[in-house]
């Protein structure tokens, strides 16, 4: 998608008038001189990786978003479990993750230019703006300057948001991140990009509760159509699902649209609709995208500077401390 230079400077400017200088400890420019193409080596590795497999966006957007959930945005989602230890990667909520292979393959490429200076943790950060930017969503200014975690533990993994929580329990879990309740709105606003197993959302098709067989706030069509997609058969394929939204290649507001239809796939989803406090924000994000890429570019360098690690190692290989 093209960007007016016009645009892209009004989203910049905006991005940073929203994130006060005591909560910005990070650089926009750490890499200028250490090193200067930094940016466009992870953005050439991730257009090209998207090429190849359309999934990458998706899984990179949530790589980060579930990497700075559990420590912070340390990249410890990227390390390899050991025989004493099950890492990150390996966790339940992390089945759908993968994708691993574009930050080791940009990584690999920095180490040839220069060693030991990109974080395993900021080539996160920066391949999460350029996929989105690059499925036609906004750009925004990644500040840069995470070092690498050295602790990845599967356990932990049931600290991320689940897609059964109703929203007091999303506005909590985000709140200890630091996140408000439009935070939380916006940023589900990435499931715009993705795909979801039956696994999670297949309790709302049948049984749902003692006086609902299908759950009461999904549109009823729509739910013969996810049961269609998701049979009970035990055989049935480990890639078995739906996509997120109608437009899930594309970074639009398509997603509110579809919760304000009963069109949510995760009750997490659809229950946005239902509470006074998060109603209003889906409301506006589904009638006004600008808004909504506006708030998004904010809220993710607000989750992208939570809990990060100024000190410490920049890792050599994405996969293992050094």
């Amino acid at each position: 998608m093209a960007f007016s230079k016009t645009l892209v400077f009004t989203m910049i400017f905006t991005v940073f008038a929203m994130v006060k200088p005591s909560e910005a400890a990070l650089d926009a420019h750490y890499y200028d001189r250490s090193c200067p193409v930094a940016e466009k080596i992870i953005l050439d590795t991730v257009r090209n990786a998207t090429l190849y497999d359309p999934k990458v966006p998706a899984r990179l957007l949530r790589m980060f978003f579930h990497d700075c959930f559990i420590r912070g945005c340390d990249a410890s989602i990227l390390l390899d479990s050991t025989r004493s230890n099950q890492a990150e990667k390996d966790g339940p909520s992390n089945i759908s993750v993968r994708s691993f292979y574009v930050i080791e393959e940009a990584k690999t490429k920095l180490e040839k230019v220069c060693p030991r200076t990109v974080s395993c943790a900021d080539v996160i950060a920066i391949a999460a703006r350029d996929v989105v930017t690059l499925s036609g969503g906004p750009y925004w200014s990644v500040l840069k300057g995470r070092k690498d975690g050295t602790i990845s533990r599967a356990n932990e993994t049931v600290n991320l948001p689940a897609p059964t929580f109703n929203v007091s329990q999303l506005i909590q879990s985000f709140a200890a991140r630091g996140l408000s309740v439009k935070d939380m709105v916006t940023l589900s606003g990435g499931h715009t990009l993705g795909f979801s197993h039956c696994s999670s959302f297949e309790a709302r098709l049948q049984n749902f509760s003692k006086f609902h067989d299908i759950d009461p706030s999904m549109n009823f069509a729509f739910a013969q159509t996810l049961k269609k997609k998701c049979p009970r058969s035990s055989n049935r394929g480990k890639n078995a699902g739906t996509v997120l939204d109608s437009t899930t290649s594309v970074f639009d507001n398509d997603y509110y649209k579809q919760i304000l239809s009963g069109k949510g796939v995760f009750g997490s989803d659809q229950a946005l609709l239902g509470d006074y406090r998060t109603k209003w924000i889906v409301e506006t994000f589904a009638r006004d995208q600008k808004a909504f890429f506006r708030e998004f570019a904010a809220s993710m360098v607000k989750l992208g500077n939570f809990g990060v690690k100024e000190t410490g190692e920049v890792r050599v290989k994405s996969g293992f401390v050094n």
